[in-house]
C-alpha cells in the first residue's frame, strides 16, 4: 500500500528531514538553513557530519541519537533536532543532548585548559511549546546562559535555538527573508505540486530536485513511506486524543457544572471535567498507538521521539 501521492517529501518526517539536512551531498542545504536561523550572528561556511549516536562514558548508560550532528570549519558543534510530539521534559532533553558535544571535547590523556568550542542545539518544534519564558508573538527563541540581573550573556559557548515551526503562518507572497523561506519549506514542502517562483535560487533548486519522490529508488521510497506512515500515525493519534478528550471533558464539565447550579460551580466543573476527559482520551489513544508501533517493530528511540514517552512507559504498555 502506498501512503503518499505527493510530489515532494515531507521534511517533518524522520526520513525526509535527515535526507535533506543530514547527508553529505546536501550539506549546502544544511549550511543555508543554519545561516538563515542565525541571520549573520553566526556564519557557517562549511560543515562536517559527525556520528549522530552517542552513549555515556559506560556503554550501558543512556544513549542519545541526534537527527543531525555536525561541526563547522571552526570546530563549533551543531545538534539539529526535529520534534513532532510534545514531551513533558523536552527542555531537559535538549540540555542533556548538549552535554555530549561538551564532554567529547576533553582530550584523552592530555593536559587541558578547559577551553570549549561553541555548542549549538537547534530544536525545530512542530507544536506550540507554551513556554512561559518565551515571547508569545515570536516563533524563534534564542536561549543562552545569562546573568539574571544584567541580562548580559555569562558564557556564549552554549546556545539553544527553539523554533516553533507549527506557529509559522506566512503565505508565499509574504516570504521576505531566507529564514521565512526555509521555515515555510520545512512546514509546507509536501503540500506543493511545483517549485514556486518565490523559492528559486541555486539552493532551493537543489532542495526541490532532491525532494522529488519520483527520483527515489525502490528502497528509498519504502523507507520514506514507512517514515511517513509513522509520522501520520502519531499526528492522527494526537489529533484524535485532543478531539476525544475535549468532547468528553466538555460534556462532563457541563453536566457537573449544571448540577451544582451556580456559575462558580459550573466553571469549576467544566474545567475539571475537561482536564480529566482530555487526559483520559489522550492516554487511551496513545496506548493503542504505542502498542501498534511495538507490533510493527519500531525501536525505542523512534517511539520515544514520536510520543514523548520514556522507555519505562513504553515497556508498561502491552
Amino acid at each position: 500500500m502506498r501512503y503518499t501521492e505527493e510530489r515532494y517529501i515531507s521534511l517533518l518526517t524522520d526520513f525526509g528531514f535527515k535526507r535533506i539536512f543530514g547527508t553529505l551531498p546536501n550539506k549546502d542545504l544544511l549550511i543555508s538553513f543554519l545561516n538563515s536561523l542565525f541571520n549573520g550572528e553566526e556564519v557557517v561556511k562549511d560543515v562536517h557530519f559527525l556520528n549522530s549516536e552517542h552513549v555515556g562514558d559506560v556503554y550501558a548508560e543512556r544513549k542519545a541519537i541526534f537527527d543531525v550532528y555536525c561541526e563547522n570549519e571552526r570546530g563549533e558543534k551543531f545538534i539539529v533536532e526535529m520534534q513532532n510530539a510534545k514531551q513533558h521534559y523536552f527542555k531537559d532533553r535538549s540540555l542533556y543532548y548538549a552535554t555530549f558535544p561538551i564532554r567529547e571535547q576533553a582530550p584523552k590523556g592530555q593536559d587541558w585548559n578547559f577551553k570549549l568550542a561553541h555548542v549549538y542545539v537547534v530544536a525545530l518544534l512542530n507544536f506550540d511549546m507554551h513556554e512561559e519564558a518565551f515571547a508569545r508573538d515570536s516563533i524563534i527563541h534564542d536561549v543562552a546562559l545569562i546573568d539574571k540581573e544584567t541580562n548580559k550573556v555569562f558564557n556564549e559557548k552554549l546556545r539553544f535555538k527553539y523554533v516553533e515551526v507549527a506557529k509559522f503562518n506566512k503565505n508565499l507572497d509574504e516570504l521576505d527573508t531566507l529564514y521565512d523561506k526555509w521555515i515555510y519549506v520545512l512546514k509546507n514542502l509536501a503540500r506543493l505540486n511545483k517549485q514556486p517562483a518565490h523559492l528559486r535560487n541555486a539552493v532551493f533548486d537543489h532542495l526541490f530536485s532532491e525532494a522529488e519522490i519520483a527520483s527515489f529508488t525502490h528502497t528509498e521510497l519504502k523507507e520514506y513511506e514507512d517514515s511517513l506512515k509513522a509520522y501520520r500515525d502519531i499526528k492522527n493519534s494526537l489529533d484524535t486524543a485532543k478531539d476525544e478528550g475535549r468532547a468528553e471533558g466538555m460534556a462532563k464539565g457541563m453536566a457537573e457544572g449544571m448540577a451544582k447550579g451556580l456559575a462558580e460551580g459550573m466553571a469549576k466543573g467544566m474545567a475539571e471535567g475537561m482536564a480529566e476527559g482530555m487526559a483520559k482520551g489522550r492516554g487511551e489513544t496513545l496506548n493503542k498507538m504505542v502498542s501498534e508501533m511495538k507490533r510493527e517493530g519500531l525501536g525505542y528511540d523512534l517511539i520515544e521521539k514520536l510520543t514523548g514517552l520514556t522507555q519505562k512507559d513504553i515497556d508498561a504498555i502491552p
